[in-house]
């Protein structure tokens, strides 16, 4: 990749590992490299604006690395709340986004709140059915805060993520009930036959991802799931498409007092009474703004399947890399 482009889609990666989203964090290299190989993901591709208006954009993605183009997006997203109070930007054939929660933060610390979702090939199964009928479609939001900072929400559709069963194959421990499906469409704990997650809240997150698809690719004429939707799931493209909006929060009052209401907000809550076993009331991010300060002083950890990974793909590619631990 152009090394601008190979910067943001490492800080991108290492973002979630900072922040505990070890799913979505450098894990997901091999997978990257594989999708170049296979020419699912163009390393060479520069997002481009097609058609735009006051307030919005169409970017032709061109299978960019998805770092690459949702950092574009949002941008571009910014730029029109900026100037007409709301920007909403839709990115046409993008690859993997990564976590959502590192755009909508980002623009949400230039003083807009922020909105990101991604739609994808079928990998998690409808409420219902026993095959993968829709993408476990993740989506953030992002609001500007006060002295405590931005509140920020990342989660996918699915009980769990590709990503998390796949980082739970190389942990080899075993998943909890109710979180995913065999290839054969049977209720399993082992992390090497799981292969489809069921959906967060059953019909709640089933009919959040079949929306996510509606917004996201019908909406730019390039359907995902209906073309894809029972076919074999080995040799199937990788395709996505995702949207950011944003809102610029002074066109609609003081900035300072919105920062202040969040953060007053949040101090009430999380002063509620408590169950017994429940030690802290915490608010969305919370917990992974404390993991990213943590590992940014102590470092990240990473399972040794993950780091002997990336040391065979270093080998392969002759990359010279720190030694492991």
């Amino acid at each position: 990749m152009p090394r601008a482009h190979a910067a943001t889609v490492a800080d991108v990666l290492v973002w979630a590992n900072l922040r505990g989203t070890d799913s979505h964090g450098v894990s997901r290299v091999p997978r990257y490299l594989e999708m170049i190989e296979a020419g699912d993901l163009n390393p060479a591709a520069e997002p481009q604006i097609r058609t735009e208006s006051a307030a919005s954009v169409l970017i032709d993605a061109d299978r960019a690395a998805g770092p690459v183009a949702m950092t574009f997006a949002m941008a571009a997203a910014t730029d029109k709340a900026k100037q007409a109070g709301i920007g909403l930007a839709l990115a046409r054939a993008t690859t993997h986004t990564a976590a959502l929660g590192y755009y909508t933060l980002k623009a949400a610390g230039e003083g807009v709140a922020a909105i990101a979702a991604s739609a994808s090939i079928p990998n998690m199964a409808y409420h219902g059915a026993r095959a993968a009928g829709v993408s476990t479609s993740p989506i953030s939001i992002a609001v500007p805060g006060g002295e405590r900072g931005p509140v920020v929400l990342d989660l996918g559709s699915g009980i769990v993520s590709i990503g998390g069963l796949a980082l739970a194959r190389r942990q080899g421990k075993p998943i909890p009930e109710g979180w995913a499906l065999d290839e054969a469409g049977i209720p399993t704990t082992d992390p090497q036959r799981a292969e489809i997650p069921l959906p967060m809240a059953g019909p709640k997150g089933s009919g959040l991802a079949l929306m996510v698809e509606c917004l996201a690719s019908l909406m730019v004429a390039n359907p995902i799931l209906a073309d894809t939707v029972g076919r074999p799931a080995r040799g199937r493209r990788h395709r996505q498409n995702a949207f950011a909006i944003a809102i610029d929060v002074a066109r609609f009052g003081d900035p300072a007092l919105f920062a202040r209401e969040v953060d007053r907000l949040a101090a009430t809550l999380k002063a509620l009474p408590r169950n017994p076993d429940v030690p802290e009331i915490l608010m969305p991010g919370e917990r992974g703004a404390r993991s990213y300060e943590k590992r940014s002083r102590d470092g990240i950890p990473l399972p040794r399947r993950v780091a002997d990974e990336l040391a065979r793909v270093a080998e392969r590619l002759g990359i010279a890399i720190f030694p492991v631990n």
